[in-house]
């Protein structure tokens, strides 16, 4: 959170003005106005069995006394619309893999062990700065077919009533499998890059990145 620094979130915040001021649909305020975050596919992982625990420490379930294997990261960042304003309380609806590549789904065919002790699945809320953070695993590589390795990554839905819904894949610098991955590829450079978090941080063992996101306005 601290990452985020105040002149930024000025300077956000005064072109987000600018852009009210001469609405967004005007040519100089489509000109200002932020790329929303692309949309991604679901996959069909998204958790069917409700859990008790979908708080921000994916790395811990309520009442195990291990925690996660893997590496430790923990993802913080910025809910935004295209204006430049923060959005308050966005829902953020975050499910993964565990750092073996196995999702806590009955239909994940992957013969990877299931970590018991990963939460997988938090539903958390930005504050009224528009920020929000969780801790959780490098989600490990797995197999989508037999010619194509997913890369790590973490799926996303953010709502909030008044902006568009997103459903989004998160993904990490410097992994050799993005270079391959047929959805990844689907997207442009800026996209691609607009999908990719960005490592700011590293406190011991654990790992700190950084990941904004962009909310499109509802047009009425």
């Amino acid at each position: 959170m601290k990452n985020i620094s105040r002149r930024k979130l000025i300077k956000l915040s005064l072109l987000g003005s600018i852009v009210s001021a001469l609405g967004s649909n005007s040519s100089f305020g489509r000109a200002l106005a932020m790329i929303p975050t692309p949309d991604e596919t679901e996959g069909p992982f998204y958790p069917v069995k409700d859990q008790k625990d979908k708080d921000t420490d994916l790395t811990r379930i309520e009442g195990h006394t291990s925690v996660a294997q893997g590496q430790h990261i923990v993802i913080s960042g910025q809910v935004q619309d295209i204006t430049g304003h923060s959005v308050e309380n966005a829902t953020l609806d975050i499910w993964q893999a565990d750092a073996n590549g196995r999702y806590r789904h009955p239909l994940d065919a992957n013969p990877a062990s299931l970590d018991k002790n990963f939460q997988g699945w938090a539903i958390i809320h930005s504050d009224e700065s528009g920020l929000f953070r969780f801790k959780t695993v490098l989600p490990g590589a797995y197999p989508a077919s037999k010619t194509w390795i997913r890369p790590p990554h973490i799926h996303l839905k953010i709502s909030k009533p008044g902006y568009r819904a997103l459903t989004t894949q998160m993904y990490f610098p410097d992994q050799e499998l993005n270079k391959t991955d047929l959805l990844l590829n689907q997207k442009s450079a800026k996209e691609r890059s607009a999908m990719t978090a960005r490592q700011i941080d590293q406190q011991g063992n654990l790992i700190i990145y950084e990941y904004n996101i962009v909310l499109d306005l509802l047009r009425k």
